[in-house]
């Protein structure tokens, strides 16, 4: 008889603020908004306590204005806000289709959603409300990976999901060398000595450290979200374990 994959009990799932942008150069495609929503909608729904973080890369990126000359930390700042746009068109598009969310600020914005606190978090997942934590750290200097990572080890997820523009993690990257192999299964040690696009180092240490796997799927690949929530082994799985 075989057995029955685990189901993640808790996960946090990152995703890009270019995954919001469709056919688009810049901004919000409602079709992809509304996709992604029922995609959540659906796995919130299985019981599983949902947590989000969205980058904001489809409306801003600071690093691109700072290497012209603007000031890196307002830059950063700027990217921020970026987050907070769309964290709430994300909680608009959840409710919408019924399901309850709260938007968490690392920056106080209390006039527009809660300001991020770690055991009001808690709260809100025990409810079964999906929590979406917006403006990163609140720190310049920390991508958004790096504030998934933090909240990821900050609420005790036993997985985080990273949903990106590819199928996984791969040797090199897939649309320039036809020949990269996929990795299914790697451990983070793996990962920071072959110099892998995973996640930026502080977010990798931080997952590694607070033994916390991190699945990789597309974000593209209809029906992934709700099948790694049902256990399913899909993408690329990163390991906590230590290489020997």
């Amino acid at each position: 008889m075989t057995e029955e994959p685990p189901r993640p009990r808790r996960i946090l799932l990152k995703l890009s603020g270019e995954a919001l942008l469709g056919g688009s150069e810049c901004g919000i495609d409602p079709d992809v908004l509304a996709s992604l929503a029922g995609d959540v909608a659906a796995c919130a729904k299985t019981g599983t306590e949902l947590a989000l973080v969205l980058g904001g890369g489809n409306l801003f990126r600071g690093t691109g204005l700072a290497a012209r000359g603007m000031d890196r930390v307002t830059g950063d700042h700027m990217g921020m806000l970026a987050t907070v746009m769309n964290a709430l068109a994300m909680q608009d598009a959840l409710e919408r289709i019924g399901v309850a969310t709260r938007v968490m600020s690392a920056l106080k914005i209390d006039r527009v959603c809660e300001d991020y606190g770690r055991r009001r978090a808690l709260h809100h997942l025990a409810r079964g409300r999906v929590v979406i934590f917006a403006a990163g750290t609140g720190n310049p200097f920390f991508t958004t990976d790096s504030a998934a990572s933090l909240r990821a080890v900050e609420i005790g997820a036993d997985l985080m999901i990273k949903a990106t523009l590819v199928d996984g993690i791969y040797s090199a990257d897939p649309k320039q060398d036809p020949d990269a192999e996929l990795y299914p299964r790697i451990t983070y040690d793996q990962a920071l000595r072959e110099r892998l696009a995973v996640m930026d180092l502080t977010a990798i240490v931080l997952c590694r450290d607070n033994g916390i796997p991190l699945r990789v799927i597309s974000i593209f690949e209809p029906g992934a979200l709700r099948r790694v929530v049902a256990g399913e082994d899909i993408g690329s799985l990163v390991e906590p374990g230590h290489e020997t």
